[in-house]
């Protein structure tokens, strides 16, 4: 759980009720890790599979309409211009 808490830049507390709800709504499961007794593994559920599938493909049909009338450069200009905001203004600042 802290491999994905660190990973979605959350802390403890955020990231188990992250957990806990998306648990409750049947998309993953803990289980106890094999090699560490004080640790958790998170796992995605057949339920949360699909779910993931289809925000995947959500994302990439966004993607498209957002690019529509853009040509490659201009994608990049903006894709670049993002990426310093991220590294100008990084979280907690």
């Amino acid at each position: 759980m802290g491999e994905a808490g660190a990973a979605l830049e959350l802390g403890p507390a955020g990231t188990s009720g992250l957990v806990d709800r998306t648990a409750a709504a049947g998309l993953v499961e803990r289980r106890a890790d094999e090699s560490d007794a004080r640790a958790w593994r998170v796992f995605l559920t057949s339920k949360g599979r699909k779910s993931l599938r289809r925000a995947k493909g959500a994302a990439r049909a966004m993607n498209v309409r957002l690019a529509d009338g853009f040509s490659d450069e201009e994608i990049d200009v903006v894709a670049r211009w993002l990426a310093s905001i991220q590294s100008k203004f990084p979280r907690g600042d």
